[in-house]
């Protein structure tokens, strides 16, 4: 029981690094995404192509390639990042493209009408996406956001390849370690618990939001 209780521990200390990487992506992530889109939707062709250009090559590539270019290509050209930062930043432009592009096709689906009553009633694009696009996209885009969402969790076991003892690395060495499958099934169970409190919490939101649109 003792041996359990202190690989438990272990495995928790291993956790704060998924968990960290989970929230600074997310909350980097979302607003970056939402420029991106943004940006991808500009009338400034220039600015169009070049968003359109970063988020062909964030989702046309992997994310573990991503990490490593970071983590190995940037300190050639002089830039050295922390082992966090150089996770963190691979994690969140690549999940602010995906973003960027559920987005986007949020704010196609709302009616060009709209756009055009705005505009009769005086307001600028600012506060026509501000006060009545966004909110509506925020009610559609909640079920892909919320899928992406929980991908973002379990992709976080990627920076153990970054030699990061994050949760995933933590019982892979306890098991080399040990010869014991049993973190392998605590990882899971962790991994499970955050996923289900992920899952019930948009549930809730998409719920809220719902009752709008009856």
């Amino acid at each position: 029981m003792e041996k359990l209780l202190d690989t438990f521990l272990l495995m928790l200390d291993g956790s704060e690094i998924t968990l960290e990487i989970f929230f600074l992506t997310l909350l980097a992530a979302l607003p970056l995404g939402m420029l991106a889109a943004l940006g991808r939707l500009s009338s400034l062709r220039l600015l169009s192509r070049l968003v359109e250009l970063y988020i062909w090559i964030m989702r046309g590539t992997p994310l573990m390639l991503q990490l490593l270019f970071v983590y190995f290509a940037l300190p050639m050209v002089g830039i050295r990042l922390p082992d966090i930062a150089a996770a963190l930043l691979a994690f969140i432009l690549n999940y602010a493209a995906y973003f960027a592009e559920i987005f986007r096709a949020g704010i196609q689906s709302v009616p060009k009408g709209q756009y055009e009553a705005a505009r009769t009633l005086g307001m600028s694009y600012p506060q026509t996406m501000r006060r009545i696009i966004l909110p509506q996209v925020f009610r559609m885009v909640l079920p892909p956001v919320s899928n992406e969402t929980i991908n973002l969790v379990k992709d976080t076991s990627l920076v153990y390849i970054l030699a990061m003892n994050d949760l995933l690395r933590v019982a892979r060495t306890i098991v080399q370690r040990e010869f014991d499958m049993t973190p392998f099934v605590i990882a899971a169970a962790f991994y499970l618990s955050m996923t289900f409190v992920l899952t019930w919490g948009f549930k809730k939101l998409e719920a809220y939001y719902g009752k709008y649109e009856q």
